[in-house]
């Protein structure tokens, strides 16, 4: 990922109380005519383009019905029907910020900056993503061997805490309003308390 070149502005698919995590796939069905066409274009373009979660009524300035974090993606395949929808899957690449909505385009689009995740101190890296994955041990103990298998081999792919912070995040948060938090915090530092707090949560819940 360290490679690929982000455009400075690009098309931006809303969706209500749904929120894509870098490194995260979202399988989407594109049938809208706007989103259609934002395809068709990213398709003959880059291949980029970026969810962001809506907040209310399309009306007036999308400021103040787009969360102001989302993340940009990369299609990674794309089936067109022959009723021209389309089945596709997006792999998130990073958090980015909405600076400003283009008015007049056959479907939304903004300019954005990378969001950089951070954690300090990095020489507590190791010792807190032994937090994270005793959190998730804790959360799948009651789940099939095999399912418990798949979850450890996700989180093996983590070689640093923002990367597992994301993994968890994209897999096993479900609260809508929580994602968007976690999605809009840059300290990945910030982010671990509130993901271990969740998961603790849902092992009582499970053992209830």
């Amino acid at each position: 990922m360290a490679s690929i070149h982000l455009p400075e502005r690009c098309g931006v698919m809303l969706l209500p109380d749904c929120t894509l995590f870098p490194h995260g796939g979202l399988p989407l069905y594109i049938f809208e005519p706007r989103y259609r066409k934002m395809l068709e274009e990213a398709l003959e373009g880059d291949c980029f383009f970026a969810v962001a979660r809506l907040l209310g009524d399309e009306e007036g300035d999308p400021a103040n019905y787009v969360a102001p974090v989302g993340t940009i993606g990369l299609v990674r395949a794309s089936r067109e029907q022959n009723d021209g929808t389309s089945q596709l899957l997006i792999h998130g690449v990073m958090r980015v910020r909405f600076t400003e909505w283009h008015d007049g385009g056959d479907y939304p689009y903004a300019g954005i900056e990378p969001v950089i995740s951070v954690f300090i101190p990095e020489n507590q890296a190791v010792a807190a993503m032994k937090t994270l994955r005793g959190a998730v041990e804790d959360a799948v103990r009651p789940l099939p061997e095999e399912i418990q298998s798949g979850v450890f081999a996700l989180l093996d792919r983590a070689d640093e805490p923002g990367l597992m912070t994301d993994i968890i995040c994209q897999q096993f948060i479900h609260e809508a309003d929580l994602r968007q938090r976690l999605l809009e915090m840059d300290s990945v530092g910030d982010r671990i308390p509130v993901i271990c707090e969740y998961l603790r949560k849902a092992s009582l819940e499970a053992e209830d």
